[in-house]
C-alpha cells in the first residue's frame, strides 16, 4: 500500500477559528426523519416487497419517528405502488409525516405529484448533485448550470405544489445539495439561498435543507466547522431547517451527527441499525440512545430493542453484528475477570445504596431500559474472573457465594472452559455448582442426628450433639457439646483423625421464599494440611444444612486427597 497512497486527494477543509461547537452540548432530541424504507432498502441485496414495508412502517411509527422517506415512487412501478397503498389503505397516522424524494427533473417531479395525490402530510424532497468531482466528472456543467438544475426544479415543485395546497394538503419542501460534503460551502450557500427565494421560504413555513455526506470523506470536526460556517453565513438562516444526512464510509456516522448538531442543524435523517448504501447510513438507534445515556431525551422509543430487531432481520434479510452498540448479542456481557468483579459490585453498591442513578461500571446503560435481560451479562470463558462465576450463581440461581469462596469456585470453572476451549452457558456453571458442592461422592455420611439445646440462669445456651455416622464404612456414634450445632459437631468428631479439620467461618441464606423457603449455607473449613475448602449444605433445616456444609467440605477434601495420593 505504501507507493499508493499518494493517489488520493485530502478533503478540503476551511480555516475557521470563529467556531464556538466546541464549548456547546446538545439539550434537546434532533427532529427525526427515518430514510430506511428509501436509502436502506435500495441498498439491500433484496429488496423489501410491500408486506415486510408495511411492517417495517408500522415499527418507526412505534418508535415515535414522526417523519419517514418511504420512497422514490418515480423510480419504479413498484415503489410508486408502495406509496399508493400506504395512502390509500389508511397506514398513515395524522401526526406522521410521508416524505418522498425525487431528483431535479422535470418528468420525474410531475410523476411524482401523482404518487403523493390524496395524502394529509407529505414532504417533497428533491435534489441534484453540487460537488466538484461531480460538476466535472458526472454533469460536465460549471456552478451556475448545476445552481440553475435546482432553480428550475424549485419552481417547478412550487408550481405544481399550489393546487395540492389550496386542497389542503399540508405540502412542505426539501432540497438537498447531494454530495454536500464534497461541494465548497460557499458555493452550497448560493445554491441552497437561491432555492429558499424559489420556494418563498419564510420563518412560518420553513424549508428543509438537508445537507448530506453521501460519501464520507473528512473528519467530523472538519464536517462541523462547515455546517457552523453555512449556518452563519445562509442569508435566509431564519427560513430554513437544517437537516444531515451521514453516511459512514469513514467510519465516523455518528460522531459526524453529534457534531454536525452541536454545529447548528435541526435534523437527522437516519436508518435503523445504520442500514444503507455501502458501510451504511447513521444509526438512529445509536445515535438516540447515545443522548438518553446522556440524560437527554432522545423523544423515540427503543425500549424493546430486541423486537425491532427481529422485525428488521427479518425484513431486510439483514444481520445485526454481535457488536453493535446497545442491540449485539455481546453488548451486554463481559468476558474480562476484571470487567465481571466490577459489574458485580456495581450491582451491589445500587442495591444497598438505593442510588436513583446508574452507576454499574462497564455498563452505560441499564440493559432493562432496552427491553434486555441481566442473565447474559456475565458470560464466562477462559478469560473470566473469581467474581464472574458468582456473579452468574447469584443473579440467574439465588446463590450468594461468600467473596472468600469465589477464587475455588472460579478455579473450577476456569478450568472447564480451558477443557473445553469455549465459553459456559449459566446452565453449565450450575451443573459444576451441583456436581462440585451438592452431588459430592460421600466416603462421610451423617446417618443419623439429633441436638439439645439448654440454657441456665440467663448463660448462654449449650448445645449438645448426638449421632451416628458412617465414615469408610464404619458406623461410628458421636456425641459432643459446644456453645452451637457447628461447635459441638467438631467436638463430637475430634477424636477421629476428621478433628484435624479446622472451622474457619460460616454463611448462610435462604435461596427461595416463604415457609417452605430452604437455606444454603457455605462452610469454610482449612485441611491438616492447612488448605482452605468450602462445602455447600441445603435443607429446609438451617442446622442441617450447616452440618451438610461441614461433611460436603470434609469429602471434597477427602477426594482431594485420594486423586493427589
Amino acid at each position: 500500500m505504501k507507493p499508493k497512497f499518494e493517489k488520493y486527494i485530502p478533503a478540503p477543509h476551511i480555516s475557521f477559528p470563529e467556531r464556538t461547537w466546541p464549548n456547546k452540548e446538545l439539550t434537546k432530541a434532533p427532529i427525526w426523519c427515518s430514510v430506511d424504507l428509501r436509502d436502506g432498502n435500495q441498498s439491500l441485496i433484496s429488496p423489501m416487497n410491500l408486506q415486510e414495508k408495511l411492517e417495517f412502517f408500522h415499527t418507526l411509527v412505534d418508535c415515535g419517528v414522526k417523519e419517514i422517506e418511504v420512497g422514490f415512487p418515480s423510480a419504479s412501478e413498484t415503489e410508486y405502488e408502495i406509496l399508493r397503498t400506504l395512502i390509500e389503505g389508511g397506514h398513515i397516522p395524522d401526526d406522521v409525516t410521508i416524505q418522498v424524494l425525487v431528483q431535479a427533473r422535470e418528468h420525474l417531479i410531475k410523476r411524482t405529484f401523482e404518487a403523493i395525490d390524496g395524502c394529509k402530510n407529505v414532504i417533497l424532497h428533491f435534489y441534484n448533485s453540487t460537488s466538484t468531482l461531480q460538476r466535472k466528472v458526472v454533469f460536465k456543467k460549471d456552478m451556475d448550470g448545476i445552481k440553475q438544475i435546482a432553480v428550475d426544479a424549485a419552481k417547478l415543485i412550487r408550481e405544481l405544489s399550489g393546487p395540492m395546497i389550496e386542497q389542503g394538503m399540508n405540502l412542505r419542501y426539501e432540497y438537498s445539495p447531494e454530495s454536500f460534503m464534497g461541494t465548497e460551502p460557499d458555493y452550497a450557500i448560493e445554491v441552497c439561498q437561491a432555492v429558499l427565494d424559489t420556494l418563498g421560504a419564510t420563518p412560518e413555513k420553513k424549508v428543509i435543507l438537508n445537507l448530506p455526506s453521501t460519501v464520507e470523506n473528512m473528519m467530523p470536526n472538519y464536517f462541523a466547522d462547515i455546517i457552523e460556517y453555512f449556518c452563519k453565513n445562509l442569508p435566509s438562516r431564519d427560513s430554513a431547517i437544517i437537516s444531515l444526512h451521514p453516511h459512514n464510509d469513514r467510519g465516523e456516522g455518528i460522531a459526524t451527527a453529534e457534531l454536525g448538531l452541536l454545529a447548528g442543524a435541526d435534523r437527522v435523517e437516519a436508518t435503523l441499525f445504520g442500514n444503507g448504501e455501502r458501510t451504511g447510513n447513521v444509526d438512529m438507534i445509536t445515535l438516540a440512545m447515545n443522548m438518553y445515556t446522556q440524560g437527554l431525551d432522545p423523544e423515540l422509543d427503543f425500549s424493546n430493542i430486541v423486537k425491532i430487531k427481529e422485525m428488521y432481520e427479518r425484513c431486510t434479510k439483514m444481520k445485526v453484528p454481535e457488536r453493535q452498540p446497545y442491540a449485539g448479542l455481546l453488548v451486554f456481557t463481559a468476558f474480562s475477570g476484571s470487567h465481571q468483579d466490577a459489574i458485580n459490585k456495581g450491582v451491589q453498591y445500587m442495591q444497598e445504596s438505593g442510588t436513583e442513578y446508574w452507576e454499574i461500571p462497564y455498563l452505560p446503560i441499564d440493559p432493562k431500559d432496552v427491553g434486555r435481560e441481566y442473565e447474559p451479562i456475565i458470560r464466562i470463558n477462559s478469560q473470566s474472573g473469581k467474581g464472574g462465576a458468582a456473579f452468574i450463581m447469584e443473579q440467574n440461581y439465588g446463590y450468594k457465594m461468600p467473596k472468600a469462596m469465589h477464587p475455588e469456585f472460579g478455579a473450577i470453572v476456569q478450568a472447564e472452559t480451558e477443557r473445553a476451549g469455549t465459553e459456559l452457558l449459566p446452565s453449565q456453571i450450575f451443573q459444576l455448582f451441583e456436581k462440585n458442592y451438592l452431588e459430592v461422592k460421600k466416603r462421610v455420611k451423617l446417618i443419623s442426628h439429633t441436638f439439645t439445646e439448654e440454657s441456665r440462669r440467663g448463660q448462654s445456651s449449650w448445645v449438645r450433639f448426638y449421632g451416628v455416622m458412617d465414615y469408610d464404612g464404619r458406623e461410628i456414634n458421636l456425641h459432643g457439646q459446644g456453645n452451637g450445632p457447628i461447635d459441638s459437631f467438631f467436638n463430637a468428631i475430634r477424636n477421629l483423625d476428621l478433628g484435624a479439620f479446622h472451622f474457619v467461618d460460616y454463611s448462610e441464606h435462604a435461596i427461595s421464599q416463604g415457609s417452605d423457603s430452604k437455606a444454603v449455607a457455605y462452610i469454610h473449613l482449612t485441611t491438616p494440611a492447612g488448605k482452605d475448602i468450602f462445602g455447600v449444605g441445603l435443607s429446609h433445616n438451617i442446622n442441617r444444612a450447616s452440618l451438610r456444609g461441614i461433611i460436603c467440605a470434609i469429602n471434597r477434601a477427602l477426594a482431594e486427597e485420594a486423586a493427589q495420593a
